[in-house]
């Protein structure tokens, strides 16, 4: 076999049509929002299927030494392949963890034929595409209930739960995202990871840019600083409160393993690209489930009843011009396709 990185140009590899189109969905799986962006997956195309890999030399040690967040990531990858599958009218078959041999290997997608188009499909795709975290401050008015319930629904349909925080449980989460941030702000591998992924990698098209991270201010609850700085002003120092309509939601799986993390992101993907397409902005909220005591405040907070996986910020657009998008790896980097170099390629 002959492997042949995938680069942004369509016309740059030759190869079956089945081949041609998962790596087209790698490709746009690449826009998938990841922890600190450090985007750990790796897809390889062979024939009329798609690995879809865990990239454990992307793994946060200090916030996900179990490799949760990195699943979940690439959960929300997978999605995104699928998304960009269906609305190109191509039905595929995943099989997920498909060998407890190799841990690594979270998916497959195997190409199944061609569909007729779905019209929600194509929705989520044009999603992908203007989707961005926002961290800003939402605009002063509320979140359509209606739009909250097509959330929910969009995280049922991918196999989990969105359990929306009620306004007498925001201080659970207050004290959650309070209780990790002093843990990890004294982890000196915390610090140096930070300062990784907020620096030098930018360079490489990922990481976390700084002119993405949140303005300092009081909110019902707080948002990680990537500066590293000391915790802003609280909501009971006299200022005044932001995001005061914000909504937060927690995903919630029936597993606390790999299987329910990978579903975990799908549904993760499914709720922010729906919102997307709603007109709301979200940012993700790992630092929520970070810690062991924090997931254990989350689950009481849901009755004991399912895992919480992670946490979804959700509001309606701030005024002014939208966060730019986080960098991306280039496709040659992430995305390889397996030629047979005894077979003819076929062209484009």
């Amino acid at each position: 076999m002959d492997t042949r990185q995938h680069h942004d140009s369509p016309t740059s590899i030759r190869v079956e049509p089945a081949s041609r189109v998962l790596a087209a969905a790698g490709v746009t799986a690449l826009r998938a929002p990841s922890i600190w962006n450090t985007q750990p997956w790796h897809w390889r195309i062979e024939h009329d299927t798609a690995q879809l890999r865990a990239d454990r030399s992307r793994q946060l040690r200090s916030i996900d030494p179990d490799g949760r967040l990195l699943t979940i990531s690439c959960g929300v990858a997978l999605h995104h392949a699928d998304v960009a599958l269906r609305a190109a009218g191509t039905a595929a078959v995943i099989d997920r963890l498909p060998d407890g041999d190799d841990p690594d290997l979270l998916a497959v997608l195997r190409y199944a034929g061609r569909v007729e188009w779905s019209p929600t499909a194509q929705r989520l795709r044009r999603a992908i595409a203007a989707r961005r975290s926002d961290r800003r401050p939402f605009a002063d008015e509320p979140v359509p209930e209606h739009k909250v319930d097509r959330l929910r629904d969009a995280a049922h349909r991918a196999g989990a739960d969105l359990h929306i925080v009620r306004p007498q449980d925001l201080t659970t989460l207050t004290v959650a995202a309070g209780h990790a941030s002093a843990a990890e702000r004294t982890d000196p591998q915390y610090r140096a990871e930070l300062a990784t992924w907020t620096g030098t990698r930018l360079e490489g098209g990922e990481g976390v840019p700084l002119d993405t991270v949140a303005p300092v201010g009081a909110r019902p609850v707080p948002i990680r600083d990537f500066t590293g700085a000391d915790p802003g002003p609280s909501i009971y120092s006299g200022i005044d409160v932001m995001d005061r309509n914000a909504r937060y939601g927690v995903i919630v799986t029936d597993v606390d393993e790999p299987a329910g993390w990978l579903v975990a992101g799908e549904a993760l993907s499914a709720v922010l690209l729906t919102a997307t397409a709603e007109g709301l902005a979200t940012s993700a909220m790992s630092d929520l489930v970070e810690n062991s005591a924090a997931r254990v405040m989350l689950r009481r907070m849901l009755g004991n009843v399912g895992h919480p996986a992670i946490g979804v910020r959700i509001g309606v657009p701030g005024h002014g011009a939208a966060p730019p998008q986080a960098p991306r790896r280039p496709a040659k980097d992430a995305v390889e396709v397996v030629v047979d170099p005894d077979e003819p390629l076929q062209g484009p």
